[in-house]
């Protein structure tokens, strides 16, 4: 077995590369393009009637009909307000586009943007799919502790609720949804991790911590997971102690479990 040096391996950052659905890619391409074509009308319309005078043609002289009357309402009607709207239309298109890209772009993990704090000897993987698909761990750090499970807590304007199990929290969508205590399914998640890292080898146990990053003081630690803030990331690793079984043989074959789950 080859002993685990820090210069062994440097750095890594492990992300998931799975393609970005097709049907949301599909769909936000459409809602762009559909607001584009608004907005263009828009301003076409805009300079059809006030840029040209296109209207005036509408205007009835002398003594009109009836149906010329009302024909120049409905023009004057049409004119005035479907510039607004379709730009109004168009511009919320477009913005529903832009924000449906901003919410699929990849969050950076707390490791990742601690990156700097975090010694090359230490490898980070994010969104990790379990095998059996029950989960997807967003941050795994493999180092010479073994391993650790860290997810975030969130966002404080995101939780309607919180009781000792679950939490109620409103996500993308707008609709409020329960989901486990953060603290207990990172603890979860750090168990199922280190039963999938068992594999066969059954006489050899990778040890796998659970922490949770946020801010909000009515949160405190459990036994089986740590609470940090953001900048506690690289000190608490460091602090967790070295595993002298998990040589370089090993946390190879632990990398190598986890790209093949990407």
């Amino acid at each position: 077995m080859r002993a685990w040096k820090p210069q062994d391996v440097p750095m890594q950052v492990i992300a998931s590369e799975r393609p970005v659905d097709r049907a949301a890619r599909t769909a936000t391409l459409r809602a762009f393009l559909v607001g584009s074509i608004l907005l263009a009308g828009a301003s076409l319309l805009a300079y059809l009637v006030f840029g040209t005078g296109l209207l005036s043609t509408f205007t009835p002289s002398g003594r009109a009909t009836t149906a010329q009357l009302v024909a120049g309402a409905l023009a004057w009607t049409f004119g005035l307000t479907a510039p607004a709207a379709f730009g109004i239309v168009g511009l919320f298109r477009v913005g529903s586009a832009v924000e449906s890209v901003a919410a699929r772009r990849p969050r950076p993990t707390p490791a990742v943007r601690s990156r700097d704090g975090i010694p090359d000897d230490h490898a980070v993987a994010t969104r990790v799919r379990l095998p059996d698909g029950s989960r997807i761990v967003p941050e795994i750090v493999i180092g010479p502790f073994g391993a650790a499970v860290i997810e975030e807590l969130p966002p404080p304007g995101a939780v309607v609720g919180r009781g000792p199990r679950s939490w109620d929290v409103r996500l993308a969508d707008g609709k409020v949804h329960m989901i486990d205590h953060p603290l207990e399914r990172a603890a979860r998640d750090a168990e199922r991790v280190r039963t999938w890292f068992g594999g066969e080898d059954q006489d050899h146990v990778v040890k796998v911590y659970a922490a949770v990053v946020g801010t909000d003081p009515k949160v405190e630690r459990t036994p089986t997971c740590a609470y940090i803030t953001a900048d506690q990331v690289g000190p608490w690793l460091a602090s967790l102690p070295v595993q002298r079984s998990f040589d370089a043989d090993r946390r190879d074959r632990v990398i190598r479990m986890v790209r093949s789950a990407l």
